[in-house]
C-alpha cells in the first residue's frame, strides 16, 4: 500500500533552500476571523475560475467517509473544515451556483469564512517540466526515467513520519543513493519509462514531481511522482553556494541550470550531492490543458492551484493570496488572486507558506523559478452544514 501520492515533492523552494523567510515561516498558524471586504480586489476578482476545480474537488471529497482528515492541526486552531464531513454545506450549495463572477463571489461569501494566518506569507512557485525524451535508449538520449521499483517499500516510522525505503539483511535502510542508482544499482529492478538527454534533465523533473517527456515524433507522455528513495534532500544551491559557485543572492532555479550547463564535467558528482531520487509513473488519459493530479487526485490549475502543509491547513481549502511576481515575467507586479490548497510538497512547511503552481512551458518556468514573494494569506474554511 502507498501511503502518500504527491506532486511536488521537492518544489523550486528546495532548490533555493537557506532563506530567511523560508526558516520564519516554519511557524504554528494562528488564525483570526476577518472579513472579504479586508481582501484588497477582491471586487476585481474572477472567482468563476475555480468553480469548475471545486466541484471536482468536492466529488472526491464526498466518496471519503466523513470522519477522514484533509489537514489541519489536531489542536482546535481550524474551526472547521478539517474533516471531509465538514464540506457537505457548501458541496451542496455549490451544485446551484450559477455562471459568472457575482454568482461565484456570493457563493464563497454565504458559504465560507475567511480566516488570516497570523505570519507573514512567503510564497514561491513550481511548475510542470516539459523536456525532450525517448522511448529507447540511443543517441543523445541516454539517462533514464525510472518507474517505481518493485522493492520500494513505503512504512510509517514510531514516530508517525512516512518513510521509503527497503529490507536490507534484516534491516530497513533508505534505498540506493543518486550515487548507486547513477553507478548501475537500479539496473533490472524498475521499469524505465523514457530516456532523456542529460542528467540535469531529469534532476529538474525530479524536483518538480512531474513532467511532460516530448517523444521524436511529437507525442508526449506525462509523469507523475510515484515515490522516492528515502534519502533526505540536499538543495544543490546550496551545494554551489558552499563551492563558491554562486553566491547566495544569485541563486535561482535559471542560474543552477546555466552553471550545470557551463560545468558538464562537474555535473554529475554535483547532483548527487543530493542522495534524494524520485520514480515516476504513467499519467494517462490527461487533458493536455490541465496539469498533472495533486495530492487530492484534482488536476492542477495554473495560477489556481498551490501546495501547502497539510498539517497547518486542510487540502481542498480556497486561499486569498496577495504577494508579488518577480520583474520580467510578463505578469510582474500586485498579485491577488483565490487559489485552491490542492497540492503538498516536502520542502513547504508551515504557516503561511505558499507553493504557487504557474502550469508548464518557458513561462511556467521562468515564473516559478524566480518567484520568491512575501505577502499575505488568508484561509477561507467551509460554513459547518446546517
Amino acid at each position: 500500500m502507498k501511503f502518500v501520492s504527491l506532486l511536488a515533492l521537492g518544489a523550486v523552494a528546495g532548490l533555493l533552500a537557506g532563506c530567511a523567510e523560508q526558516a520564519a515561516s516554519t511557524q504554528r498558524a494562528a488564525f483570526s476571523s476577518v472579513s472579504f471586504e479586508t481582501f484588497t480586489g477582491w471586487g476585481e476578482e474572477t472567482p468563476s475560475a475555480l468553480i469548475a476545480p471545486l466541484r471536482e474537488e468536492c466529488r472526491r471529497i464526498g466518496r471519503m467517509p466523513p470522519e477522514s482528515v484533509l489537514g489541519g492541526a489536531g489542536d482546535g486552531s481550524i474551526p472547521n473544515g478539517r474533516y471531509a464531513g465538514d464540506w457537505a454545506g457548501a458541496c451542496a450549495a455549490l451544485e446551484a451556483v450559477g455562471e459568472g463572477d457575482e454568482a461565484a463571489r456570493r457563493y464563497f461569501e454565504s458559504w465560507f469564512v475567511p480566516y488570516e494566518i497570523g505570519v507573514s506569507a512567503f510564497y514561491t512557485g513550481y511548475y510542470e517540466v516539459e523536456v525532450a525524451g525517448a522511448p529507447q535508449r540511443g543517441g543523445a538520449f541516454q539517462t533514464p526515467v525510472y518507474g517505481r521499483p518493485s522493492d520500494l517499500i513505503q512504512a510509517r516510522a514510531t514516530d508517525g513520519r512516512v518513510v521509503s525505503g527497503h529490507w536490507v539483511d534484516g534491516a530497513f535502510k533508505p534505498y540506493f543513493s543518486r550515487a548507486e542508482i547513477d553507478a548501475g544499482a537500479m539496473d533490472g529492478k524498475a521499469p524505465v519509462l523514457a530516456w532523456l538527454k542529460s542528467p540535469e534533465d531529469l534532476f529538474f523533473l525530479q524536483v518538480q514531481g512531474s513532467g511532460r517527456i516530448v517523444m521524436p515524433e511529437g507525442s508526449v507522455l506525462r509523469v507523475g511522482y510515484d515515490g522516492r528513495n528515502g534519502h533526505d534532500y540536499v538543495p544543490i544551491g546550496k551545494v554551489l553556494e558552499a563551492r563558491g559557485a554562486l553566491a547566495p543572492a544569485d541563486v535561482t532555479m535559471q542560474s543552477i541550470r546555466a552553471w550545470l550547463a557551463a560545468h558538464p564535467d562537474q555535473t554529475r558528482e554535483v547532483l548527487e550531492r543530493n542522495p534524494n531520487y524520485v520514480f515516476f509513473r504513467r499519467l494517462d488519459g490527461l487533458l493536455p490543458n490541465v496539469g498533472a493530479p495533486g495530492a487530492l487526485g484534482v488536476g492542477l490549475t495554473p495560477g489556481r492551484s498551490m501546495a501547502v502543509d497539510r498539517t497547518v491547513l486542510p487540502l481542498g481549502v480556497p486561499l486569498w493570496v496577495e504577494t508579488t511576481m518577480p520583474e520580467g515575467t510578463g505578469g510582474a507586479g500586485a498579485w491577488r488572486h483565490l487559489v485552491l490548497a490542492q497540492d503538498i510538497g516536502s520542502d513547504i512547511r508551515g504557516a503561511g507558506r505558499g507553493d504557487l503552481f504557474t502550469g508548464w512551458g518557458a513561462q511556467a518556468e521562468d515564473v516559478a523559478g524566480r518567484l520568491r514573494a512575501k505577502g499575505r494569506m488568508v484561509v477561507l474554511l467551509p460554513r459547518p452544514p446546517a
